[in-house]
């Protein structure tokens, strides 16, 4: 069986790293999202929010962080690894700030290539803000636009995983991968 490289993707409080916990849980294996940890080292140097202040320069170390996430992908000896976020991500956010970015962005997404990617819908019941997430519920909304858009013009066909619990979600996801 070929190996399959699996994103799960959305907006902002989604539930992506809860479906990401809960894989971890069953034994899948799964790579996290990297941006609050490097929010986290910029806030331990003084920037309180990277994003914001320096938008090119967080992309930028977000990029370097997927490209190597795609490559361990690519070295596990899984059939299935899920990723907590892609490459094309980075672009959608430029995108949602207004902000240009350097050609390298768009050839990384052309060379890191998903086999499947799914996408979480906003769900106001189960959005929450927090230290490292500080979008409202409609700027949420707005981020889900430029995902679906940015991974549709690299050619991706995205599966939305439908609202509900836990284990409907991952049993969805599941039912999709065969």
């Amino acid at each position: 069986m070929k190996k399959k490289i699996v994103v799960i993707t959305g907006g902002p409080g989604t539930g992506k790293t809860t479906i990401i916990d809960k894989l971890i849980d069953k034994g899948f294996t799964c790579l996290p999202e990297i941006s609050r940890q490097i929010t986290l080292e910029a806030q331990k140097q003084g920037i309180e929010q990277l994003f914001l202040e320096k938008p090119l320069l967080f992309s930028e170390l977000l990029l370097e962080g997927r490209k190597k996430q795609f490559m361990e992908a690519n070295q596990m000896n899984s059939e299935v690894v899920f990723l907590d976020r892609g490459i094309p991500d980075i672009l959608a956010y430029m995108h949602y700030i207004g902000d240009s970015y350097p050609s390298f962005f768009d050839q990384a997404c052309k060379e890191s290539q998903y086999q499947k990617v799914f996408i979480l819908p906003p769900w106001e019941e189960i959005y929450e803000s927090d230290e490292a997430r500080y979008e409202n519920f409609e700027q949420a909304q707005l981020i889900y636009q430029h995902l679906n858009e940015t991974y549709k013009n690299y050619g991706y066909e995205l599966t939305e995983v439908p609202k509900g619990t836990l284990e409907e979600r991952i049993d969805f996801i599941f039912s999709e991968l065969k």
